[in-house]
């Protein structure tokens, strides 16, 4: 049986699915030396690839093995939020995105962090992550790499190009959207209300 909520979770850290989501962070530094430093845009893509695919196979396993923990619980979101942001900064002084986009979807996640605080010290536990919230991550991480072959020159690009802005317009908006859901619950919790999905 897979555990409902974080308190839940057992305390277990050396297991599969804790040791993909450490690899998908050990890529965060690869993939912006990719980006920013020989500019290896095809490598940059597989290395995201490899993220997005390890995230998909460690919440699996997790399910399949029953090594859900609470390290994995912080580790996965974790990881997905640094890739959107390291992304996020390379592709502005790539001049990939414009830096309104990076500026607002930054907020998002400095509103969540003060969140955050504001509810431990309160003595929450974090909030689960929401389907919105994961809906958001796969379409910008999948975004991210369309919009790097959408910056280039050819057919490929002209035809990638439509995709991958659809593709970060739905995402961004489903991650403002996740944020303010966000938001909400914490303020619920603060109030003393609990709201639904949230169990004592």
């Amino acid at each position: 049986m897979v555990p409902r909520n974080r308190d839940e979770l057992g305390d277990r850290v050396l297991t599969l699915p804790n040791v993909l989501s450490v690899v998908r962070l050990l890529g965060v530094p690869l993939f912006l030396w990719l980006l920013l430093g020989p500019h290896a845009d095809g490598w940059a893509i597989v290395v995201l690839a490899v993220s997005g695919a390890t995230d998909w196979l460690d919440g699996k396993l997790a399910r399949a093995l029953g090594q859900a923990s609470r390290l994995g619980a912080f580790l996965d979101p974790a990881a997905d939020r640094l890739y959107i942001v390291a992304t996020l900064v390379a592709f502005v002084i790539r001049d990939v995105v414009p830096l309104w986009v990076v500026v607002v979807l930054l907020l998002r996640e400095v509103v969540l962090a003060t969140t955050l605080l504001v509810l431990r010290r309160a003595g929450w536990p974090p909030l689960q992550v929401h389907y919105l919230g994961k809906a958001a991550t796969f379409l910008l991480l999948y975004a991210f790499p369309l919009l790097l072959l959408a910056d280039g020159e050819g057919s490929v690009a002209a035809v990638v190009q439509p995709v991958a802005y659809a593709l970060t317009v739905w995402g961004a908006a489903l991650y403002l959207l996740a944020g303010v859901f966000y938001v909400v619950q914490a303020v619920q919790l603060l109030s003393g209300r609990r709201p639904a999905g949230v169990e004592a």
